[in-house]
């Protein structure tokens, strides 16, 4: 689950054979000064693994009479073309048509700096100040023969974008959602991105541990959020986000503007992540500072039952939204709830992640999507008790042939949580 730094962040299944595991030993955690980096292996997606991804989408494009996909700058854009760029009141956006190369259409002075990242060849096209993108963008329809009928636009693109490239187009072009055609190329994940997010996985668990092993009485969120970045980038990530919720703000999934500082007693949840390569981690562990009361060692253990739940639950074919189902059931049985509501679980069971921290499809009641190899998601059941404390675990986890395949081991006990 990714959060805002704006929250309080700014201010045994691991020993069964049921599910997959990676090899990842526990040890205690390294001085700071002897982190080093696990990402030295990583490498970036290739050209050729970018043009497949290109490749499908036409054939999609073509298979639904669509005629381009228009994306602008965000994870789509990175994802096909390799372009990183922020999105601005100045128009960046590809246009990849049902046949021939992508082009780019950029503001002249963004020209160099959009090149350095793009990786599937060099047909920009730079407008200045005082000139239109959207004409350039139509005449790169038209010079790749897509001269009328339906083109589809990427499901983040801002409506300034779709508005006016259908003003320019003259009326030749229907819109149509690309949404579907998107999502239908990134839903599975090759064994490049899986290694990428194996790797951010591994670099935030071993920074977790270092925090666990630093963190003491009288700190706030915010110095624990700091300690985790510093570990992070010692290890080689890139910190994405350190949600750190102690105390009473642990029972809102998102924290709460109240200070809270940590005391004998405090209850941590820790929502962390980075990027490898743009691939993302996604992990929580919550603990207690000293001696677990009885019902935080119930609901603590109740969470764990949950996760172990949803592995169980995930097999081919098997709609995502059951899973959420299959846990939540239990909560209920168990006195949470009834369905979202408080005290309880009061959001999804997961979501979809890769490049984004949050993608489809979700493990939420009604999701149909079948379970298929490559998908990725994370396996976040909590329980929350406005007012004491809430309990949050997460592990990411993909879809295999086999069955469902963690890429980090589940917390064992409040003492041993990570």
């Amino acid at each position: 689950m990714r959060r805002r730094a704006f929250l309080t962040a700014a201010a045994g299944l691991a020993a069964s054979s049921a599910f997959a595991l990676p090899g990842l030993a526990r040890a205690a955690a390294a001085p700071a000064g002897e982190l080093k980096s696990m990402t030295g292996g990583a490498k970036p997606i290739s050209v050729e693994e970018r043009r497949q991804r290109i490749g499908r989408l036409q054939r999609a494009m073509a298979d639904q009479g669509v005629g381009a996909m228009i994306m602008e700058s965000g994870s789509s854009l990175d994802y096909f073309t390799g372009v990183q760029w922020h999105r601005s009141e100045r128009t960046t956006a590809a246009v990849i048509p049902v046949k021939g190369e992508t082009v780019i259409v950029t503001p002249a002075f963004e020209e160099p700096s959009v090149r350095e990242t793009l990786a599937v060849g060099g047909d920009v096209r730079p407008w200045d100040e005082h000139e239109s993108p959207f004409a350039r963008i139509v005449q790169a329809l038209k010079d790749r023969g897509v001269n009328s009928g339906p083109i589809a636009f990427e499901s983040t693109t801002r409506l300034f974008i779709v508005d006016g490239v259908r003003e320019a187009g003259g009326g030749a072009y229907s819109v149509v959602s690309g949404d579907a055609l998107v999502k239908g190329v990134r839903l599975i994940k090759t064994p490049a991105e899986l290694g990428l997010m194996q790797t951010a996985n591994d670099v935030t668990l071993a920074a977790l541990r270092h925090v666990h092993a630093n963190v003491h009485v009288g700190m706030t969120p915010g110095e624990i959020g700091a300690l985790m970045d510093g570990a992070t980038v010692k290890l080689g990530g890139a910190p994405e986000f350190a949600l750190v919720l102690i105390n009473e703000a642990s029972a809102y999934p998102h924290g709460s503007h109240q200070p809270q500082t940590l005391r004998e007693g405090s209850v941590i949840l820790m929502d962390v992540g980075c990027t490898v390569h743009g691939y993302q981690s996604d992990i929580s562990r919550t603990w207690v500072m000293g001696t677990p009361t009885p019902k935080q060692r119930k609901v603590w253990d109740t969470v764990k039952k949950g996760q172990e739940i949803a592995l169980a639950t995930a097999r081919l074919g098997t709609p995502v939204g059951a899973i959420d189902d299959a846990v939540r059931a239990y909560y209920e049985k168990e006195g949470w709830g009834p369905g979202y509501h408080l005290p309880g679980l009061s959001h999804r069971t997961g979501h979809g992640i890769g490049l984004d921290g949050h993608e489809p499809p979700y493990l939420v009641h009604g999701d149909a999507t079948p379970l298929a190899p490559g998908m990725c998601f994370s396996d976040e059941p909590g329980i929350y008790i406005p007012g004491e404390f809430g309990i949050r675990l997460e592990d990411c986890w993909h879809m295999t042939a086999e069955g469902p395949k963690l890429f980090t081991p589940l917390a064992r006990s409040p003492e041993d949580p990570i």
